[in-house]
């Protein structure tokens, strides 16, 4: 565990000017700004720098509410201790735009690596190994009050080591949790022995010895262990009443507009899941109007035969979130039987490890990218603005214009 202070590690929050980096490439972009892969020219260390354009981040009223997502997800990163979450590496600032690096993940998102076997969807040994990591991210991100919000395959990113990595924050909110029930311990209080001491395998741990994706060495381990943090504001009635998320996953308390706390992040999860297993969510319609009727009103299409897999696909679907399976319902159910809950996060071979193409390791003949000129040009063409995807931006009068600037839409993904 690191033994430095929260205050002291904010203050290690580097300021970033261009000069510092490399912009190889760009890597995505959302509704109100673009993501770069970078590397700073120092060290080569690889980072994802998230640029958005000041003059973007106005309301309708001319408010600054995208300002203050922005600095609400800056927080949330500086607050992270968890090998399943990014830290926030750099701030970044110039007359036009505002920006900020985070940990690059080479492996992509979880939809391309699904897309990439052959039947287009996940083994259940594949499932469970991700599965955990998610609900391990989750009862971290909980343990702090924070609801995600905006759980989907673009937005779980795969790690150099294999681990499994959640990214963009900007449609989470933090809440004060109404029971114990709703807002779990932050994590474990040991810390295991290091993986290479325990050489422990994916195989051997889930039992999965012909998954079909590459199970090739990693040498990385995590970070640091999990730690409770407090947040100066919440939300004293433990709700929220805003309107946000991704179509094809929001929950259906969302959809109705009866507050929802962080048993919208399971619902979240029993969608991924869902994706994984069938390779397409289980409530999409032909429009957002069809798709909400089928969440409100449809169980899901649970085809083949009942399985451990199946039935806690169908407890985390759940309409009503207050019989939704809780975090210990999730953790106890069958299909996690003899998961080391507390090993997982250590496992030095995850189902599968990226490999760098060779053009990320050598950068000297590709032409560096101007980036100031790239994102204003988005925005002056009205690409951003026009192409909203499937996210939901909501309004609350209370808490402002959440504006999302989470992953592009599936098809705009560049790598």
């Amino acid at each position: 565990m690191d033994e430095k202070t929260e205050e002291e590690y904010q203050q290690q929050i580097p300021v970033l000017d261009f000069d510092q980096f490399k912009v190889l490439c760009p890597l995505g972009r959302g509704a109100k700004g673009v993501v770069f892969h970078v590397r700073i020219k120092s060290t080569d260390e690889d980072l994802a720098l998230k640029v958005v354009l000041k003059s973007s981040i106005k309301n309708k009223r001319g408010k600054n509410s995208g300002s203050n997502r922005i600095c609400f997800e800056q927080q949330v990163l500086r607050r992270f201790h968890h090998p399943l979450l990014p830290r926030l590496r750099g701030v970044l600032e110039t007359e036009m735009i505002v920006g900020y690096a985070i940990d690059y993940c080479p492996g992509r998102d979880l939809n391309a690596l699904r897309r990439e076997q052959s039947e287009k969807m996940f083994s259940d040994e594949i499932i469970r190994f991700y599965g955990a990591e998610l609900v391990l991210a989750l009862e971290y991100l909980h343990g702090l009050g924070i609801v995600y919000r905006d759980l989907k395959p673009e937005n779980i990113l795969i790690q150099e080591n294999g681990h499994l990595m959640l990214v963009d924050f900007d449609l989470s909110t933090k809440l004060v949790p109404g029971s114990s029930r709703t807002r779990p311990t932050a994590g474990p209080s040991k810390k295991p022995e290091p993986p290479m001491k325990r050489r422990t395998s994916f195989a051997k741990t889930f039992n999965c010895f012909n998954s079909g994706i590459s199970p090739e060495e990693s040498v990385s381990s995590p970070r640091i262990e999990p730690e409770s943090i407090s947040f100066a504001e919440s939300d004293p009635v433990g709700k929220s009443n805003s309107f946000v998320g991704t179509e094809e996953y929001v929950a259906p308390e969302i959809i109705m507009g009866t507050g929802h706390e962080f048993a919208v992040d399971w619902w979240c999860l029993g969608v991924v899941l869902y994706e994984m297993l069938y390779g397409t969510t289980p409530f999409k319609g032909s429009n957002r109007k069809e798709t909400f009727y089928r969440i409100l009103a449809q169980s899901p299409n649970l085809v083949g035969e009942t399985t451990p897999l199946r039935d806690l696909i169908k407890k985390l679907l759940e309409k009503d979130p207050k019989q939704r399976i809780s975090l210990e319902g999730i953790k106890g159910h069958d299909f996690f039987s003899g998961v080391d809950w507390n090993m997982i996060l250590w496992l030095p071979r995850p189902p599968y490890i990226p490999v760098r193409p060779e053009m990320e390791e050598d950068t000297d003949g590709i032409k560096d990218i101007d980036v100031e000129p790239i994102v204003q040009e988005i925005f002056a063409n009205g690409n951003v603005e026009n192409d909203k995807g499937n996210n939901i931006n909501g309004e609350n009068l209370n808490e402002g214009v959440y504006i999302g600037l989470d992953q592009p839409p599936r098809s705009f993904l560049v790598f």
